[in-house]
């Protein structure tokens, strides 16, 4: 199981970024995958997760309305795209896969709660800089 995730980069307060989470190793089925990040100083925590089987999505209070994650299971690709970026959202984002399960219903659980809990394996960080 591998993720690896790119696109981050350096932008202006007010820009956008699209990251992206290129999974392999699993198919897309019965899984959420969720983005984090780590500013300096700070732990980790959770920005978005998207169910791989229906459209359940979770997204914290710091970036809703900014902020969309889709999937492509053709590609096995997870998307975050991030609007109106500020400083504050300088951090280096990782993307991360919870454990399975043998449902939709139990993924959009999973999802709803923003899969913390329920994280098995994570990718490398990409680096974000929001800069003025």
């Amino acid at each position: 199981v591998q993720l690896q995730a790119f696109g981050g980069g350096l932008v202006q307060p007010g820009g956008s970024l699209r990251l992206s989470c290129a999974v392999s190793g699993f198919t897309l089925n019965y899984y959420g995958i969720g983005w984090f990040r780590q500013a300096p100083g700070k732990s980790r925590e959770a920005v978005a997760c998207i169910s791989s089987s229906d459209d359940t999505a979770y997204y914290s209070d710091s970036v809703k309305g900014r902020v969309t994650i889709s999937r492509d299971n053709f590609d096995n690709t997870v998307y975050l795209q991030m609007d109106s970026l500020k400083p504050e959202d300088t951090a280096i984002y990782y993307c991360a896969r919870t454990r399975g399960v043998g449902s939709a219903q139990g993924v959009s659980l999973m999802v709803t709660q923003g899969c913390s809990r329920y994280l098995e394996f994570w990718g490398q960080g990409t680096k974000v800089t929001v800069f003025s």
